[in-house]
């Protein structure tokens, strides 16, 4: 188990260093990111996966069937010898909508189950220290199964949604979904078929994976445009929530857009969340990884936390986040991380003052508070580019560094072999720097 990763005044970004393990949990993406909080008071959300024991009854697409009473359409009432039938209401044009678009892609949403071998499993609502929690049920500690000769056996320990977006059989989901190696990950499908899975790719900066079934023409999602979205369209979320019910809708609005908060686990992780969709769609734990639809049915986001406590408030990653990834996965089979080579805290007005510097905005190159801590990193791009101590990135290929829009997001989406153009604060002076990006070595 990772150690908690907590906010700090000073981290890094390099291609050597321990440091680096801060990315997989997002704080620093690919870069030795600082993270400083803005004066906005972070969110604490749990991640929205549904981790269960072997006392929860069915596989995340056995979901129960509903009592005869709720399936039927119309209602009827003795009155003696008459029988009374409620007249059937008209589905509004737009309810139709959604409902043939649900009929449309449903079958390309998949149930994650995670299967692992354990002597002792612990589930419960276990709090965090962030006053938020996984779905855990930790009031008692479960053995495993054993065999004849003692030895445990596979058990179910959790489950999460995805979706297929090739009909070549590659599945998106969430990399705190499928990041144990020492799990097992199995896909069903809509219609019950079920595939072992194979991870291919976890994002380091990102809360994405990328994972491979065999077999073709599956049904497949067309990836939206989240760049175009606006805060009150209409939203709808497909997973498989508390592990139990596969396929559910729910349907909403977008409630905020470029939204930054902090997710707290069971165990003291944080993860931070930058850019992100809210929405009053309701997200249940177990759709984490499953997709959020605009009405035309195409994949605008990708649902990943919900705030425990408080109703209708869950968040989604945009889906523009994930393209390269997907695409750099299906054509090399594994994904590449760019970097540039520094370490470096985020401007504000607030840390502006603190370091007694003009600039609010921008990446403030540091070093850190070991002698190995250094500002740039020898032989990386940024050193190639003469970059140094206390040189201020303000932009990066005409993007503005902020609080919102951070240097670890903005070269996340580059490529490895992309020449980028930055504008740098250097002694009093703003000039422009080019660099040919490359990879971040493990």
């Amino acid at each position: 188990m990772e150690q908690p990763l907590i906010p700090s005044p000073a981290s890094t970004e390099s291609s050597s260093t321990p440091s680096e393990t801060l990315g997989r949990k997002g704080l620093a993406s690919n870069q030795y990111h600082s993270y400083h909080p803005s004066a906005r008071t972070p969110w604490v959300l749990i991640v929205a996966v549904s981790l269960i024991a072997g006392l929860v009854g069915g596989l995340a697409s056995r979901g129960g069937a509903l009592p005869q009473w709720l399936n039927q359409s119309a209602t009827k009432e003795d009155q003696g010898d008459k029988e009374r039938v409620a007249p059937l209401v008209a589905v509004a044009p737009e309810d139709e909508k959604i409902v043939s678009m649900v009929e449309q892609n449903a079958p390309a949403v998949v149930s994650m189950v995670i299967t692992k071998d354990v002597s002792q499993y612990r589930s419960n609502f276990f709090r965090s220290p962030f006053g938020f929690s996984f779905p855990f049920f930790d009031d008692q500690t479960l053995p495993a199964p054993r065999g004849e000769n003692g030895q445990t056996q596979k058990q179910q320990v959790g489950s999460g949604s995805g979706f297929l977006v090739s009909r070549d059989g590659y599945i998106v989901t969430n990399k705190h979904v499928v990041s144990d190696s020492a799990a097992e990950y199995t896909v069903i499908l809509n219609n019950e078929e079920e595939y072992p899975a194979t991870v291919l790719a976890l994002a380091p900066n990102i809360d994405i994976a990328v994972l491979k079934i065999e077999g073709n023409n599956f049904p497949a999602l067309t990836l939206g445009d989240s760049d175009t979205l606006r805060v009150g369209q209409t939203v709808i979320a497909i997973g498989n929530p508390l592990g139990e019910f596969a396929n559910s809708v729910s349907r909403g609005i977008i409630s905020g857009l470029k939204r930054s908060v902090t997710a707290g686990s069971n165990f003291g992780e944080a993860e931070t969340l930058n850019n992100i969709i809210q929405t009053d769609a309701a997200i249940n734990p177990g759709n984490s990884g499953g997709p959020l639809f605009d009405i035309e049915g195409r994949v605008i986001g990708i649902n990943v936390a919900v705030a425990q406590g408080a109703e209708n408030i869950g968040f989604a990653l945009p889906v523009n986040s994930i393209k390269r990834v997907v695409d750099e996965v299906k054509t090399t089979g594994k994904l590449t991380t760019p970097y540039i080579g520094v370490r470096y805290i985020i401007l504000d007005k607030e840390v502006a003052q603190q370091y007694g510097i003009d600039v609010d905005s921008g990446a403030l190159i540091l070093r850190g508070d070991r002698m190995t801590d250094l500002a740039v990193i020898p032989g990386s791009p940024a050193d190639k580019a003469g970059l140094v101590e206390n040189d201020i990135i303000l932009e990066i290929d005409g993007k503005k560094i902020d609080t919102e829009n951070t240097l670890g997001d903005i070269i996340a989406e580059k490529r490895v072999g992309d020449e980028v153009v930055l504008k740098v604060w250097h002694k009093g002076e703003t000039k422009e720097v080019r660099m040919r990006l490359e990879e971040r070595k493990s």
